[in-house]
């Protein structure tokens, strides 16, 4: 493992492997099997089914990406912070959006400290700089300002989440590709850094666009669909303090029939607990007509899916 650069820094292309800041991955027995994975999973309120626990068991022994994609509120996002907490990893996390660069995800240089830098130069050298040294001690560790995913691999092993890919461009998309294939990035002044251990790395799509095949080519792939009447039942009871089974019941059957409607964004398991939550928050213990119509905002997020559910609540709530 190599040292950190001397203050006259490195030429570019100069491999540079990041120190590992945290435990060994969790290995047998600890996750011996997906059943083990879902059991720690759940020991920390996610309730993963059979399909989530061996596509992340795979992802986690065979040191491949896990492509998450599904609908919104399905628990792409919330299973990479709960595979964080349940194998005591560092959670480091990327929120992908339109525009998104290698400035704002790898690094960026500290140019206000690089000014402060060559000033101070210049006077200790009495006006009489050397340009060449002064350009070299330029770009080194020092004014390196260390973005998600440069993080990542000088801290792994950890939790990398790459959320909501799909909102980037095909450029970025490209320039993920030697991380996930490599755990490399490379830092044109500076050269490239290499994880010593390979971080757990989650991607989530909303699937607003299609990712391109090469992305998800380097990665285990895996559907994430709403759960089933029982599931989010005992998600409600796993993740609302006091809930009822009453009141998780009569929830978890409205967002049955509420994601039956064509709504322009059905509620996801997201906005059930807060639903759930607000209800609680309000003191109460059934879902009635009255509580429902004053507390759809925490379920239903535009002014068109209210009127068209508020149109036909009694039917809605059974």
């Amino acid at each position: 493992m190599t040292s950190e650069p001397a203050a006259g820094g490195t030429a570019a292309g100069t491999a540079r492997t990041a120190p590992s800041a945290g435990p060994d991955l969790p290995d047998q027995p600890d996750v011996a099997s997906p059943a083990k994975l879902a059991a720690l999973l759940e020991d920390i309120g996610y309730l993963a089914d059979d399909g989530v626990a061996t596509a992340a068991f795979l992802s986690l022994r065979m040191g491949k990406p896990l492509f998450c994609e599904g609908e919104p509120g399905t628990g792409k996002t919330s299973l990479a912070v709960a595979l964080s907490e349940s194998l005591d990893l560092p959670l480091v996390r990327l929120q992908c959006h339109e525009g998104i660069d290698a400035a704002q995800a790898l690094y960026e240089w500290d140019f206000p400290r690089q000014l402060l830098h060559l000033r101070a130069l210049e006077a200790a050298e009495g006006g009489r700089l050397n340009v060449d040294d002064a350009e070299e001690s330029l770009y080194t560790e020092r004014f390196l300002l260390a973005r998600p995913l440069l993080t990542a691999l000088r801290s792994s092993p950890c939790v990398l989440l790459v959320d909501e890919i799909d909102r980037a461009d095909d450029e970025f998309e490209a320039f993920l590709l030697q991380l996930l294939d490599e755990n490399t990035v490379t830092i044109p002044e500076y050269g490239e850094v290499r994880a010593e251990r390979p971080p757990l790395v989650v991607l989530t799509s909303n699937r607003t666009r299609e990712v391109h095949d090469a992305l998800k080519r380097r990665c285990l792939y895996h559907w994430l669909e709403h759960p089933d009447l029982s599931r989010e039942i005992a998600i409600l009871r796993a993740r609302v303090p006091g809930i009822g089974q009453r009141l998780a019941e009569q929830i978890a059957e409205t967002l049955q029939r509420l994601r039956t409607m064509e709504l322009l964004k059905p509620p996801g398991v997201a906005e059930a607990l807060d639903w759930a939550n607000a209800l609680r928050a309000l003191g109460r213990d059934e879902l009635d007509a009255a509580s429902a119509a004053s507390t759809l905002g925490a379920v239903l997020k535009f002014s068109e899916d209210l009127d068209r559910v508020r149109a036909r609540l009694d039917a809605v709530l059974g």
